[in-house]
Order: structure tokens, then sequence, then C-alpha cells
């Protein structure tokens, strides 16, 4: 079994990754791979405690929360309208596309990843194959039943739920809430059923215990 924590200089990560010796290894191989913030921001999509992550002088992590949703919905809605159009106009980088290009050769394979953007999904990465373990920030869900919806065109202000006409909110995990209960049991089924020939860990500082967890896990379920 082999644990990589790879090195923030995504080029690396792509050389590596796109030779076709280690290639031809992954075949026979079930893969797990973690990535964080700094997968994206090579692609431009700042991170939360980088030089650039503050937006209007506000600290995101400020943001990020039920409690600033609350006092000001409005706001935190125009943080992620912006954000969301910096993704849309950001494009998938060599370390993206050669995550998407290992997925193909292994024979088993999970991408469990913080970022919320869709950057490894339009660097080929099938859906099925990936936890978005913070949520998607294209997805606008509502505050208060379950009614949720993706991919809608932005709006300015605040937008209502069409069932109960609650204020809706973007479908993301903020800070001090818990993971989704279906993503969490996805990479749990994915640990639990069989060992991992390869983990490889990229673009984090593992500041969250479970990243660590289950790379340590899946580290040593081969041993």
């Amino acid at each position: 079994m082999h644990l990589w924590s790879l090195p923030p200089r995504l080029h690396i990560l792509a050389r590596r990754l796109t030779q076709a010796p280690l290639q031809r290894a992954f075949l026979k191989m079930r893969v797990l791979v973690i990535t964080g913030a700094g997968v994206s921001a090579e692609s431009g999509i700042p991170t939360f405690r980088g030089k650039d992550g503050y937006w209007r002088n506000l600290d995101p992590i400020k943001l990020a929360t039920s409690e600033a949703f609350a006092r000001d919905p409005e706001l935190v809605w125009q943080w992620y309208y912006e954000r969301r159009e910096r993704i849309r106009n950001a494009q998938p980088n060599a370390g993206h596309e050669a995550i998407a290009s290992l997925a193909q050769c292994a024979d088993e394979f999970l991408l469990v990843t913080q970022n919320v953007d869709d950057l490894h999904e339009r660097a080929g990465l099938a859906k099925a194959e990936m936890v978005q373990i913070h949520g998607d920030i294209f997805v606008t869900k509502c505050s208060r039943c379950d009614f949720e919806q993706e991919h809608e065109q932005d709006q300015n202000g605040v937008p209502r739920c069409t069932k109960c006409d609650a204020l809706m909110r973007p479908g993301v995990v903020w800070f001090g809430e818990p993971l989704p209960a279906r993503e969490t049991e996805r990479v749990e089924n994915y640990l639990q059923r069989d060992s991992c020939g390869v983990v490889i860990v990229a673009g984090t500082t593992a500041t969250f215990g479970y990243i660590i967890d289950w790379a340590l896990r899946a580290a040593s379920s081969s041993k």
C-alpha cells in the first residue's frame, strides 16, 4: 500500500500520475484520493485561509456560517454569487486532469474532495466516483424543507423556496454544521468494502479530523 501526501505544485502531481508505468500499476488497485482547496487554487480559486481569501475585507470563515446567513442573508448570497461566477470562469488544471486520468486506470476509485466547485467533474471525473464532502456550491437548497435545485440561473437578492417560501441557501456545508449523511456513508462504504492499494492526499492541510481519519484508515487497511 502506498500513501502519498503530494506537494502543492500541481504540475508535479500531474507528472507523477500520468506516467505510463504508474498508471499500469493502478490497473489492479483500489484507489482513494482526497483533495482540498490547494488543488483548485491553481485554477485561480482563492482558499479561505490564503492571502487572497478575504472578500470586501470580510473574513470568509465568518461568512460561511448559519449565523452569518441569519444576520445578513443578502450579503452571504452576494459572496456566493461572486464565487460561483469565478468558478464558472475558471478551468480545470493539470492536477484535476491527472486525477481524472487516474480514475480511468484504477480498478476501483473514489475521490473525496473538500472543494465545492465543479472542476473535478469538468476535468472528466464521473460524479459516481466523487464525493463532495462539503457540498456543491451550484446547488441551492431550502433552509427549512428538503427542496433543492441544481445549476439554476443566479439572480439578485435572496431566492425563496417554491415549496414553503423559506429562504434558500447555498448547498454547502458551513462551519459548525454536520457533514451530509449520504456522502459520509458513501465514503465509509468504500473504506469498509475492501482495502486500498493507493491513498493520495493533495492540496489540503487536513485541518478536519475526519480527513485524517479516512486517509489513515485507508492506508492501514491493507497492512
